[in-house]
């Protein structure tokens, strides 16, 4: 039996909000995050449009002269790291506790675990521009350290003074999922007792949206209509929406949690992965190792299918991923399927890369914690001539009570990650 864990702390920088109040009375009141793009200058780019986070002060949560040595990603990260960390009454400052204190918030036993995909893609851009123009001797000195994809977890552990472990993993949209199955192992195995975990991304440039474009990923129809542009699921989609933010939990043992009176939001019940091993950047048609993460999961919460209430689906609004997950969740669920509640928050928050998986597990667990399932918006026309005929919840959230919720992250390269989350009785 595996040692269980509890999620005690979460915190969010999104499109719909960077708090956690703020984003989930928008995430459940189906208000849209998209916009005209505003972190540069549009008009080279098929796709004019973007999720973009709103209001981010760095201020709030870290000292100015830290924050200009971050890229926006860490930036991000450290954020909803704060956030969780206050949420989960964890003590401000590691280095001032009372020997009893250490014992409990050990700093060499709390370590972090973050996915990111791309790092600090501004950082990067600016830097090569600067090169381009001025020579390799005008490159700024802090471009590597600002720039590499570690920095997130690095500069998180700095920030509160953690020695345990600090990891970074890098599976493309599944990274957030997989730095939650990774930190739910290392709670398991014994080498951890608290581990801020999530994902993180930044990565709105003319470079990356140009480069986006040129896969034919992202939506265009709706340059002048943003907020309809992401919509799952509907016969209507054409394309992803570039989003960007950070989710963060706390995560700890449930003996842990109890022994200092934690308050628990949830318990992390079971996490699966698989690869696809099939395409580069195409999902495998009929979602086959995309069930067998799911069932890995299951296996892994000792639940059965029907245990699960809630499902927050990848769900990107391209045109093959839509109908494959949608015989993915027939293949695991099978008639059950027909009555899964299931919605893409993507069409809100748009599609934010490594943060995805983090924030949609957020996602999972206000659902089982208040007892609404949000809604995909902009679904007014199901795309039945493809196969999307489940509850996708279409634009209105519904007040259900779960027990249980899944989050499915599948990411370029074939990455498939499951996290599954159940209620918490004291």
């Amino acid at each position: 039996m595996h040692n269980e864990v509890a999620v005690t702390g979460l915190g969010i920088v999104s499109p719909i909000g960077v708090s956690i109040e703020e984003f989930w009375n928008n995430c459940t009141g189906g208000v849209s995050g998209i916009g005209p793009i505003t972190h540069f200058d549009p008009a080279n780019v098929e796709s004019k449009i973007a999720a973009e986070v709103k209001n981010f002060d760095a201020s709030r949560w870290m000292d100015r002269k830290d924050a200009r040595k971050m890229a926006l990603f860490s930036q991000y990260a450290v954020a909803a790291a704060v956030q969780a960390w206050r949420d989960a009454g964890m003590p401000e400052d590691l280095s001032t506790l009372s020997e009893d204190e250490k014992r409990i918030f050990a700093a060499d036993r709390i370590a972090v675990v973050v996915g990111n995909g791309i790092g600090g893609f501004e950082v990067l851009v600016e830097s090569h521009t600067k090169m381009m123009h001025d020579g390799a001797d005008r490159i700024p000195p802090m471009t590597i350290p600002l720039m590499i994809a570690n920095e997130a977890s690095a500069n998180i552990a700095i920030h509160f003074g953690i020695h345990g472990p600090a990891f970074t993993l890098v599976t493309a949209c599944a990274s957030g999922t997989d730095a939650l199955g990774q930190a739910l192992d290392l709670i398991r195995a014994g080498r951890a007792d608290i581990v801020l975990a999530g994902g993180t991304e930044a990565a709105i440039t003319e470079f990356s949206t140009g480069a986006f474009c040129r896969l034919k990923a992202l939506s265009t129809s709706y340059n002048d209509k943003p907020e309809l542009a992401s919509r799952p699921f509907d016969r209507d989609r054409d394309g992803f929406v570039m989003g960007e933010g950070a989710g963060i939990l706390v995560l700890e043992s449930l003996e842990h949690a109890r022994a200092r009176g934690a308050n628990v939001h949830a318990l992390f019940a079971g996490y699966g992965s698989s690869c696809d091993a099939y395409h580069l950047t195409a999902p495998q048609p009929e979602g086959a190792f995309g069930a067998k993460a799911i069932e890995l999961a299951l296996k892994d919460a000792a639940m059965e299918p029907r245990e699960i209430g809630y499902y927050n689906a990848h769900g990107t609004g391209t045109e093959l991923n839509d109908p494959m997950e949608t015989r993915m969740l027939k293949a695991v669920f099978g008639p059950l399927a027909s009555k899964l509640k299931v919605s893409s928050t993507k069409s809100m928050t748009g599609h934010c890369i490594a943060a995805a998986g983090a924030i949609e597990a957020i996602v999972c667990i206000k659902a089982i914690e208040t007892g609404i399932l949000p809604p995909t918006i902009h679904l007014d026309n199901p795309d039945l001539a493809q196969g999307c005929d489940l509850d996708y919840i279409p634009n209105h959230a519904q007040n259900v009570q779960v027990n249980a919720a899944m989050s499915a992250s599948l990411g370029f390269g074939g990455h498939n990650g499951v996290v599954i989350f159940k209620a918490y009785n004291a």
